[in-house]
């Protein structure tokens, strides 16, 4: 699979390198590390391609996906870096303080951006390994997301709880509840270690992640529930038969015959796959899918007007 790479703002970096640090910038240094990032989601994306076969396609796709924003990242951080200089090479005369403010702040927000296109490594890692996957046709996909719903709960109050004796004055104290809590006295040091901003337990962006985490998975159990509960659905149109299979949660097209090429592209463009087990074209069943239909159909009826 080729590995697609964007570009680096190399200009703009040597530019914050200079305004941040009193050493010369190496020329292509932010492009080489950010392909080493790319690289390493790309192989990990080939490992997960001999593995598992069926999943070479959905994991060279996150691999692309993780290269475009981690370009989006290092950018934007290159950028942030040229919106003020470090009092050590500006001086403290003068010195712009609110700009300082509003440069660390964007730091810190384009940082929880870093942390979340991680996140696409981990869902690869968890492919590769089976873990945490679970798939809407799966029969017991309920009882899975409920569970990890559970745990992600549980993790937010955890964390939630733990701040507050990392933040209580008495150390001691603190220290204890956190003991009692589960965890060891390197757990605590690590909690108690400030970051980057200068910020002990864990950090707003940990629980915005999980608490968004939380809200997908209740979102996908209502979602999950609501067509269970319908059951499979089967329509027809003048183009194929729909089947909304709620057994593999499958939105399924299928035609009498194959498909010319032009509908084939047409199919795949709205994401759509043949899959040869079940003689249909098909995606998950969800609200986008619902949406693919639409412009599927609306597509073909140009296709066929052009046609004409």
């Amino acid at each position: 699979m080729e590995r697609v790479y964007y570009s680096i703002n190399e200009s703009a970096a040597k530019t914050a390198n200079d305004m941040m640090s009193f050493s010369d910038y190496k020329e292509g240094s932010k492009t080489a590390a950010y392909k080493a990032y790319v690289d390493k989601a790309y192989e990990l994306a080939e490992k997960i391609a001999q593995a598992r076969p069926d999943q070479a396609e959905r994991v060279y796709s996150m691999a692309g996906r993780y290269s475009k924003k981690m370009a989006e990242y290092i950018n934007r951080d290159i950028q942030i870096g040229c919106m003020c200089p470090s009092v050590m090479i500006s001086g403290a005369g003068n010195f712009p303080v609110r700009k300082k403010e509003k440069q660390n702040q964007a730091w810190e927000k384009n940082h929880q951006f870093y942390n979340e296109v991680q996140g696409i490594l981990d869902k690869m890692e968890s492919i590769l390994h089976g873990k945490e996957l679970i798939l809407s046709g799966d029969e017991d996909a309920i009882e899975k997301l409920e569970a990890k719903l559970e745990n992600l709960k549980d993790m937010q109050s955890r964390m939630k709880e733990a701040n507050k004796a990392v933040r209580m004055k008495d150390t001691k104290k603190g220290n204890e509840l956190l003991k009692g809590m589960g965890y060891t006295e390197s757990d605590i040091k690590n909690l108690r270690e400030p970051d980057f901003c200068g910020r002990v337990g864990y950090p707003s962006y940990a629980l915005q992640n999980n608490n968004a985490n939380i809200h997908r998975i209740e979102g996908r159990l209502k979602e999950l529930r609501a067509a269970k509960k319908k059951g499979t659905l089967e329509t027809e149109n003048k183009f194929f038969k729909v089947v909304e299979n709620t057994e593999i949660m499958r939105l399924q097209l299928l035609f009498e015959e194959k498909p010319e090429q032009e509908v084939r592209e047409v199919l795949k463009s709205n994401g759509f796959r043949w899959a040869p087990s079940q003689e249909a074209w098909q995606r998950q069943l969800n609200n986008n899918a619902r949406y693919a239909l639409q412009k599927v159909v609306e597509q073909l009826e140009k296709l066929q007007e052009a046609e004409v």
